[in-house]
């Protein structure tokens, strides 16, 4: 155990635009520079074909080391589900009993939709508490990555207010109150279980929201790409998650003597110089900075083998290495206490790209939900601002403004 989050590079982008080859190119990158390497691959196919090696793929295989510095191992759903469902069988073993219940074997279990996002968040939480310098995750597709990156805070919020850690205190007055409502109270192990699986989305949590984790999306240039980059930013900003690069992937050359290849190249830069213009790139990984463009050519083949993925130099460099004092939690939404001048806190939360239209704003309780295009977040308010009332909203320069008034009655008053 190094007992320090890795470096980690989140690997994503539009179907179709080289996800794999990227991610094991930057994890090559990486051991080779010296950095003790995990490349940890979604895709069910893993990346053998890429890495021009065999990976192990049986069921509860770890990592294999495929060169020096660099391991890679493979999500596997269908032994998680089947884990975790036998288990959830031999807790429930009492009750399951009494309903005279068939219990099922492993061998006749085939996982259901939404494993391969439970089992993607447990094997982030194994890459985590290992011994790496570095983790490159080969993600799912753009829409579908962003709603497992925004899971483990999602499911923690769903625990809280199903089973509050503050009823555990009630433990010895359960079977009185049981007794006086006529049903059955909760059994001890279903509150273990929400803390165990409470801490597990804490860690994965702590990984996605770490200083040393960026976002690193490959799109090929082109209209398509376009439209789903411009969507996926909005998500990108609203749970704070930080793009280290943009890489457009397979690049044509310009200088093609074919008029059919210059054509595409050119229709390829006309879309490259659109991107730098509209994300920018300025340094910084900040959801509100611009995104380094980082181009790579097109080999004009497929890349296979580690030869070709050493070839792909504009992915060498990981960014700086976040030092030991770095905030843990990065908040990269802000309050500015205004009161003085206009008697407001206000609440600033950028958002790069966004339009007024598409933005959702409600206070529930001590929450605002927030919705951005499709994309959905619920964010617990700050203490200072739970004793305010709403009382305004603007988007200015990329940048959502919510205005708090203090209420008079909950704000503390001055001698």
């Amino acid at each position: 155990m190094t007992g320090k989050t890795p470096r980690t590079v989140l690997v994503t982008g539009p179907g179709g635009a080289g996800r794999t080859t990227v991610a094991a190119a930057t994890a090559l990158a990486a051991a080779r520079r010296g950095d003790r390497t995990l490349l940890l691959c979604a895709d069910p196919a893993g990346p053998g074909t890429v890495l021009g090696t065999a990976v192990p793929t049986a069921a509860g295989a770890g990592p294999a080391e495929v060169t020096p510095g660099l391991w890679v191992a493979r999500v596997d759903p269908a032994d998680y589900f089947r884990t975790e469902f036998l288990a959830l069988q031999e807790r429930a073993a009492a009750a399951l009993d009494m309903l005279g219940a068939r219990r099922l074997d492993g061998e006749e279990l085939t996982e259901l939709p939404g494993a391969e996002q439970f089992a993607l968040l447990q094997a982030l939480r194994r890459a985590a508490a290992g011994d790496w310098n570095v983790l490159v995750v080969d993600l799912p597709p753009l829409r579908d990555a962003l709603s497992v990156l925004a899971l483990p805070e999602r499911l923690r919020r769903l625990i809280g207010r199903l089973l509050p850690a503050e009823r555990q205190a009630a433990r010895a007055l359960r079977p009185m109150i049981a007794q006086l409502a006529g049903v059955p109270m909760p059994a001890d192990w279903l509150y273990g279980a929400a803390a165990r699986r409470d801490e597990e989305l804490a860690a994965v949590q702590a990984l996605i929201g770490s200083p040393g984790t960026t976002v690193r999306l490959v799109a090929e240039p082109g209209p398509a790409a376009a439209d789903a980059l411009r969507v996926a930013r909005d998500g990108l900003s609203l749970y704070g998650l930080r793009v280290d690069a943009l890489v457009p992937n397979k690049v044509l050359p310009t200088d093609s003597s074919d008029a059919w290849l210059a054509t595409l190249a050119a229709q390829q830069q006309k879309c490259l110089d659109g991107w730098s213009e509209e994300y920018g790139a300025g340094p910084g990984t900040g959801s509100g900075a611009g995104w380094p463009l980082r181009e790579v050519r097109h080999l004009g083949r497929d890349p296979r083998g580690l030869d070709d993925l050493a070839d792909l130099e504009a992915l060498a460099d990981l960014g700086p290495d976040p030092g030991p004092d770095t905030d843990p939690d990065p908040d990269p939404w802000w309050v500015e206490d205004r009161r003085e001048e206009d008697g407001l806190l206000v609440w600033s939360l950028p958002l790069p790209g966004a339009v007024k239209a598409d933005i959702g704003l409600v206070r529930r309780g001590d929450e605002l939900l927030l919705t951005v295009g499709p994309f959905h977040r619920i964010v617990p308010l700050a203490g200072a601002l739970r004793r305010c009332t709403v009382s305004g909203a603007a988007l200015t320069d990329g940048v959502l403004k919510v205005r708090f008034t203090p209420d008079p009655g909950l704000w503390p008053r001055t001698p």
